[in-house]
């Protein structure tokens, strides 16, 4: 049985309920799965509850990048900068087909304050620091070459660039990925299922979770030996739930990100540049779009629904013609975009958000609830292994039960079995030319290799299995293969779980969203056996989601 299908929803949710765990997980982004999946490899009993879709918060909002925390260098933060780097080679090694090098060049100008000499110290500090392989280590251009890498960079004041790699990631999909291996350890993982209320013993420790199915309205009782909180931006929210607020309190802040077609914005080489207030920005092509990101502003919003306000986006064109002056881009140039909150840990008085600490911290509560805060998608593995260490030298204290230390550092997440960043090449040639053999279109192949890595082997065999299903549905048989695969092994329940989290394609395809969703909501209806009223709100959910996606011009 497929731990990790929604059509074994109710047998996840039994279970959760029969089962008396070693750890139960409440947050199903990164963190979370992170934690999971630490845990389960070490022989902890794990359950994971998240109340809206797995990664829906912060863990699919992101600027989509495993960065190498080039950014602490200007803070200083030196050891963060060699922990940070390191970690990233790991992940991109135990998941090499969500995680990707991208060449990142940094321009500098007359007046700015990087110039020729700080930014090659810099960026040789970053090397050596983040121990980068050979390969990737950091080079230095004129403005001649500048210009011929990427043609459309402002001209005036040029004086040259430093090159250095940077990992490009699907947030959404690491996350899932680190679910479904722990799901394949057997943990017990379930999306919209929400924490409402504390179950604690006749001393007030923490002994389980009041947990309510979002989707059928019915409660269950979750027991654990130890309970995490890692819900992101509602981690003070459960502490408030537990009475044991104290001390340092997160500060949301909101960052947004634009996508434009190519044909309008045609970069062919990613850019780190500065905005003309100072802010540090992103500019990266990807899937045929070209991406822009990100803003740093305080949040105290709706925590589930972000949106990017008109402003941000005039902010962000502005930073674009700024730096890309031929383009003259304008709002309706906007394609999709998306915003996104960063759960950061307060300290004392800051003026600005993008000064607030990226860290992560730990804080155990009187009652024993565990909560983590902070911390940055780079560091999920390490930050996972921080908080199990915590939970196995409690059992240890209180139960004298021995557990092994991490085992992460070289297990390849789900489809991530290639044989790591090397093998991932010799593996998509081979299936490349499988998938076109089989007559699946080059680019399709390829976006099926790159998404799924080894699982690309099950969606082959579907696509074998379900070519005619798909006419008789009328939707794109690779759409199709992809939305039974998100059904049958992902635990996508919502079309909003398929288009925005499974493919990213809100972001990156929103045509084909489009083009697809009604058929989609029409097989997921018949499928799932949702009722009427729940066809009507989910088609109405996916309605507004393009709409929050298209900017108001």
């Amino acid at each position: 049985m497929n731990m990790f299908s929604s059509f074994q929803r109710d047998q996840i949710i039994n279970t959760l309920e029969m089962e008396a765990f070693d750890v139960l997980v409440i947050g199903g982004g990164i963190t979370g799965a992170g934690i999971a999946l630490d845990a389960i490899t070490r022989g902890l009993k794990t359950g994971v509850i998240e109340m809206q879709d797995f990664a829906a918060g912060t863990s699919s909002r992101s600027t989509k990048l495993v960065h190498g925390g080039l950014r602490y260098l200007k803070q200083f933060e030196l050891k963060m900068v060699g922990e940070v780097g390191k970690e990233r080679a790991i992940v991109y090694e135990n998941g090499p087909h969500v995680t990707r090098p991208e060449w990142m060049m940094l321009p500098f100008y007359k007046g700015s304050t990087l110039g020729s000499f700080t930014t090659n110290i810099g960026l040789m500090l970053y090397d050596w620091l983040a121990d980068v392989k050979k390969e990737e280590r950091r080079k230095m251009l004129s403005a001649q070459q500048a210009i011929n890498k990427e043609p459309l960079i402002k001209q005036d004041g040029l004086l040259g660039a430093g090159v250095y790699v940077e990992y490009k990631t699907d947030d959404a999909r690491l996350t899932i990925e680190v679910l479904k291996k722990a799901a394949e350890y057997g943990a017990h993982a379930i999306n919209y299922m929400k924490a409402v209320d504390f179950i604690y013993d006749e001393t007030g420790r923490i002994t389980g979770v009041l947990a309510k199915d979002v989707i059928k309205g019915t409660k269950h009782a979750v027991k654990a030996k130890k309970i995490i909180n890692a819900t992101g931006p509602w981690v003070d929210t459960l502490r408030e739930l537990d009475h044991s607020k104290k001390e340092k309190a997160l500060h949301l802040t909101k960052g947004v990100h634009v996508v434009f077609p190519k044909s309008i914005f045609p970069l062919k080489q990613a850019i780190y540049f500065d905005s003309p207030d100072g802010r540090m920005i992103f500019a990266i092509p990807r899937d045929g779009k070209t991406y822009v990101g990100t803003t740093d502003t305080d949040y105290e919003g709706d925590k589930k629904h972000p949106v990017m306000e008109k402003e941000e986006a005039v902010y962000l064109l502005d930073a674009i013609n700024f730096m890309f002056p031929s383009l003259n881009l304008k709002l309706e140039h906007v394609e999709s975009s998306w915003a996104g909150l960063r759960p950061l840990i307060a300290e004392d008085e800051i003026n600005h958000p993008s000064e607030i600490s990226r860290k992560d911290e730990i804080f155990v509560s009187d009652t024993g609830l565990i909560s983590m805060a902070g911390g940055k998608l780079t560091g999920y593995r390490k930050m996972a292994e921080q908080a199990v260490d915590i939970m196995v030298n409690q059992l240890k204290a209180e139960e004298g039960i021995l557990y092994s230390s991490s085992e992460t550092k070289t297990l390849p997440i789900s489809g991530g079995e290639v044989g790591g960043s090397s093998g991932f090449e010799s593996f998509k040639k081979r299936k490349l030319s499988e998938g076109i053999e089989m007559g699946i279109e080059k680019t399709q192949a390829e976006l099926l290799v790159e998404r799924y890595g080894k699982n690309v082997n099950m969606l082959y065999g579907l696509y074998q299995k379900y070519q005619q299903d798909a006419v008789a549905e009328k939707i794109d048989p690779i759409v199709f293969i992809q939305l039974i695969y998100a059904l049958e092994n992902e635990l996508a329940y919502h079309p909003s779980d398929f288009f925005v989290r499974r493919t990213g394609a809100l972001f990156f395809d929103i045509s084909m969203v489009k083009r697809e969703k009604k058929a989609v909501i029409q097989y997921m209806a018949k499928c799932l056996s949702w009722s009427e009223e729940e066809k009507e709100r989910y088609t109405a959910d996916i309605n507004h989601m393009l709409q929050e996606a298209e900017i108001p011009h």
